[in-house]
C-alpha cells in the first residue's frame, strides 16, 4: 500500500516542443535543452532517476534508471499554469481560457472601476517588473490601479503597498474575480503588490492568486472526499481555488517550498502533498535568464538527493511540470508548448520506461487509483505499469 505521494511540479520545466507547438507559436522551444547549455547546470540526481532517458531528450541517459520515466504531452488547449495543473490533476480543458492581447474590453474595466472606486492604468499585456517601472510613479501620484495581463489568461493588479494596503488590494482582486466570470472567466486574478521609491520599485512577496474553479472533479476532490490528506504547498491552493485541499501552506519561492516539503516528510499524513516550485517560471523563464534557471535546477537537484534519502517504504515522489517557459527562446518571454517530464520514484515503484503519455491527466488518474479514490474525469491510469 502507498501511504504518501509527494507530487512536485517544477513550474515551466518543459523538455521539448510538442507536435502541436506551431498552433502556439512555439516550434523550436526546449526549456531543458536551453538550461543544459549553461555551465551552471547540474542534475545528477534527476539523471539517476531517468530524466535523460526520456524520449526526445538530447543527452546520455543512465544504464539503469532508478525511477519510472516518461514524458507527458499536454492535451488541454492552453499552455498556462492553471490548465496545466488541472490536467495533472485529471481534467483536460478542451476550451482555452480567454486571453487579452489587446487589453480587457471597456465594459470589464468600467465595471471594475465602478466597483472599486478607483480608475485603472495600463490595461495591456506587460512584463510585471516593467509595468511598475513605467506606471509606478503615476499610480503613486493618482492612486489609480495598474491593471495588466500577459499571454496567459490573467487579470493582474499592481499597487504600491503605501498607496493601497495589501488587504485592500486583495479585496479589489476578489471584486475582479466576481466580475470575471463566463465569457471573461480568466484563469487567475493576481494581486501584485510592490514597494520602493521612484526608479527603484520592486515586487514584494504578497502575491496572491484568485483562480476560477476547475470545471470538473479533480484528483484533489477525489482524495479529500475519501477522507485523505491533500496538502497544498506554494500556489497549489490558489490554482484550485481551495477545491479538495485539506491544508494549505503558502511559500515564498523555491527554497521555502523545498524546506516545507522536507519538513512534511516527518509528518504522519495519509494522502498527497502537492507542491509547486514557482521560481523556475517566474524568476528565470519569463526573464530569459538561462543561467538563473540552470542554477535553480541545480539547487533543486541537490535538495532532491537529500529528500529521496528520507522517503519511507510506503512513499512515492512524482516529479513533473505544467508547461514550458524556455529561457533561451528569445522570440518571447511567454510560456511554451512543450512535453513535460514524468519521473516516479519509490521503494515500491518499478523503474520502467513509460514512453510518451497521452496527456498530463494520467498522473491524476494514477494517483486516484493508487488510493482507491475513484476515477478522474480524464486520463488513463498507468499504475499497473509502475507497481
Amino acid at each position: 500500500m502507498i501511504k504518501r505521494i509527494f507530487l512536485i511540479v517544477l513550474d515551466s520545466f518543459g523538455i521539448g516542443y510538442q507536435p502541436d507547438a506551431e498552433d502556439f507559436g512555439d516550434v523550436g522551444a526546449n526549456t531543458l535543452r536551453s538550461v543544459m547549455a549553461s555551465q551552471c547546470f547540474n542534475a545528477e540526481t534527476l539523471k539517476s532517476l531517468g530524466l535523460f532517458n526520456i524520449d526526445g531528450v538530447e543527452a546520455d541517459g543512465v544504464a539503469v534508471p532508478l525511477a519510472a520515466y516518461g514524458r507527458g504531452m499536454e492535451l488541454s488547449r492552453g499552455k498556462d499554469t492553471t490548465v496545466g495543473h488541472w490536467e495533472i490533476a485529471g481534467v483536460v480543458s478542451s476550451t482555452p481560457l480567454p486571453t487579452y492581447p489587446e487589453g480587457f474590453p471597456q465594459e470589464v474595466i468600467e465595471a471594475f472601476e465602478k466597483a472599486t472606486g478607483r480608475e485603472v492604468l495600463c490595461n495591456k499585456p506587460y512584463s510585471g517588473t516593467k509595468v511598475i517601472a513605467d506606471y509606478g510613479d503615476e499610480h503613486v501620484k493618482t492612486g489609480k490601479l495598474i491593471v495588466y495581463t500577459s499571454a496567459d489568461s490573467v487579470f493582474q493588479i499592481a499597487a504600491h503597498e503605501d498607496v493601497v494596503p495589501v488587504d485592500e488590494l486583495y479585496r479589489y482582486c476578489r471584486i475582479a474575480r466576481e466580475i470575471l466570470q463566463g465569457q471573461h472567466g480568466v484563469g487567475r486574478v493576481i494581486a501584485r503588490p510592490f514597494a520602493g521609491k521612484s526608479g527603484e520599485y520592486y515586487r514584494t512577496s504578497g502575491r496572491h492568486d484568485y483562480s476560477i474553479d476547475p470545471p470538473k472533479t479533480t484528483v484533489t476532490d477525489l482524495l479529500s472526499q475519501k477522507g485523505l490528506d491533500v496538502i497544498a504547498v506554494g500556489k497549489i491552493n490558489d490554482i484550485f481555488n481551495g477545491r479538495g485541499i485539506t491544508r494549505s501552506i503558502p511559500t515564498k519561492g523555491n527554497a521555502d517550498g523545498m524546506r516545507v516539503a522536507k519538513e512534511l516528510l516527518k509528518e504522519n499524513f495519509h494522502g498527497m502533498c502537492f507542491v509547486n516550485l514557482v521560481d523556475f517560471d517566474m524568476l528565470y523563464g519569463h526573464r530569459n535568464d538561462v543561467d538563473g534557471y540552470a542554477e535553480a535546477i541545480s539547487a533543486f537537484d541537490s535538495w532532491l538527493a537529500e529528500f529521496l534519502a528520507g522517503l519511507g517504504e510506503d512513499d512515492v515522489v512524482i516529479i513533473t511540470a505544467d508547461h514550458g517557459c524556455d529561457p533561451g527562446y528569445t522570440k518571447t518571454t511567454d510560456h511554451s508548448r512543450e512535453y513535460v517530464p514524468v519521473l516516479i520514484y519509490g521503494k515500491k515503484i518499478k523503474p520502467v520506461g513509460l514512453g510518451t503519455l497521452n496527456g498530463f491527466c494520467g498522473i491524476g488518474a494514477t494517483i486516484a487509483e493508487c488510493f482507491g479514490a475513484g476515477q478522474t474525469p480524464d486520463g488513463q491510469s498507468f499504475l499497473d505499469k509502475i507497481l
